[in-house]
């Protein structure tokens, strides 16, 4: 590829970053529907963490794999087409069929097929974006990528109540309980998820590589064992703003996953005091979610721009900090809202917390990890994503009916308590300056999981 490459117009990075819609509608899917789904066909309560299992795992084992194959790809498609195609293909046969369930071990079969196929799109796809566009273009281009995870994720959330509105029978469900909206949303969802991927590979080709990046990447050490020896020295050597961040993040996303778990079963045990899932009252609980979460994603996607300037002015420590207070009192005070209207008021505050989660960790990362180690580091940030939401797959089940009661709603206020103490710990993150330019781009690149 040229040092140089050609300027794209606005229109041109639309295309580019509209596989991204198809993605996070996905993502959007399974954050509003799994655990309904799962107790639909007859999981446990207190056992749902751990059918949550495949996302974690699967980024962990999978993004670094295919982001280093991803680099040394030759293939007349490009470096980074194959995978995120073969990826939404996958994605989207999953999609498809897992509303049509017949039982539990279907259904997180699925799920796992499902995540490890959007792993293989997602670092690649984000790579595609730098590849494409000069540096002094990767601000509009990020920004852009996350403008469309705002919007996918919003319109999955709202999908069900858009049906329910357009003159579908939300009690309406199949042999295994599981509502028809949600069935038609799956399916949307995976039209969505192969339509948009084709449709920037029809309309973005990659720019075919020149002789002195073929020759250097036959240079580049080969093998699972280099690949392994530079992770162990990147984490032996792993700054201390990383160090003090991972603290940060283990409360963060231990948190963000209690509240995507369990927020279903916690407003059906608010409004209409049970979480039976055959019940008309457990599938509204299901349309209401739907509604507050499309809404708090539709405010993180206007917090991405709103935020920028404020993040200049006082700093990302303290915007963080000061998102995730916000967020942590809205999760405290679900379980106390009976009216629905009241429960968009703590989506605000949820909403600016889930902008700054995809924004400000990567502004105080940046200054102080060696561009050399961008790529490996911020895979390794990536982990400390993935790490507490595997700690919390395992804990929260040996104690959710002894220490929180066997109550969804307490699962809810600890997640709101959990992101308190982030808020704190941020605070302590020694941040190394570094230019405001940096800190915009970083801003807009957010997006995603």
């Amino acid at each position: 590829m040229s040092s140089l490459k050609p300027r794209l117009s606005f229109y041109q990075i639309l295309n580019m970053n509209f596989g991204f819609f198809g993605i996070q509608y996905s993502f959007g899917l399974q954050q509003s529907n799994m655990s309904p789904i799962y107790k639909y066909l007859g999981a446990d309560e207190a056992s749902l963490p751990y059918l949550w299992l495949a996302g974690p795992m699967t980024g962990l084992i999978i993004q670094p794999i295919i982001g280093a194959l991803s680099d040394k790809t030759t293939s007349k498609m490009g470096r980074r087409t194959p995978y995120f195609l073969i990826g939404a293909i996958f994605c989207s046969i999953s999609l498809f069929f897992m509303p049509f369930s017949s039982a539990l071990w279907m259904a997180a079969s699925l799920l796992w097929i499902l995540d490890a196929a959007n792993n293989v799109t997602m670092e690649p796809y984000r790579a595609f974006v730098s590849d494409r566009l000069n540096e002094d273009q990767h601000s509009i281009g990020f920004m852009t990528q996350s403008a469309f995870t705002g919007l996918g994720q919003t319109l999955s959330y709202l999908t069900p109540t858009l049906l329910v509105l357009i003159g579908m029978n939300q009690d309406a469900v199949n042999a295994k309980n599981i509502p028809y909206i949600t069935v038609t949303a799956f399916i949307i969802g995976a039209f969505f998820s192969i339509f948009s991927i084709l449709w920037t590979v029809r309309t973005t080709k990659e720019y075919p590589l020149t002789e002195e990046e073929l020759d250097r990447m036959r240079k580049m050490p080969k093998g699972a064992s280099a690949t392994f020896k530079e992770i162990v020295e990147a984490i032996k050597e792993m700054p201390l703003t990383m160090k003090q961040l991972a603290f940060v993040k283990l409360f963060q996303w231990y948190a963000m996953f209690c509240y995507w778990q369990y927020i279903v079963l916690s407003i059906s045990t608010t409004f209409f005091q049970t979480t039976e899932q055959s019940s008309s009252a457990f599938r509204q609980a299901g349309l209401i979610n739907g509604q507050v979460g499309g809404f708090y994603n539709f405010v993180a996607f206007i917090a991405a721009f709103a935020l920028v300037p404020f993040t200049k002015r006082f700093g990302p420590k303290v915007m963080h900090s000061f998102c995730l207070t916000l967020a942590g009192i809205g999760m405290i005070c679900i379980p106390m809202i009976h009216t629905e209207l009241y429960l968009f008021i703590p989506m605000i505050g949820i909403g600016l917390a889930w902008a700054s989660m995809m924004g400000n960790p990567y502004i105080m990362l940046a200054g102080s990890i060696p561009p050399e180690r961008t790529g490996v580091y911020m895979g390794i940030f990536n982990m400390f994503i993935v790490i507490p939401m595997m700690i919390q797959i395992f804990t929260l089940p040996l104690y959710y009916r002894s220490l929180l009661g066997g109550n969804p709603e307490n699962v809810i206020i600890l997640a709101g308590v959990l992101l308190l103490c982030a808020a704190v710990a941020v605070l302590f993150v020694k941040v190394v300056k570094h230019s405001d330019g940096a800190i915009e781009g970083r801003v807009m690149g957010g997006g995603g999981h």
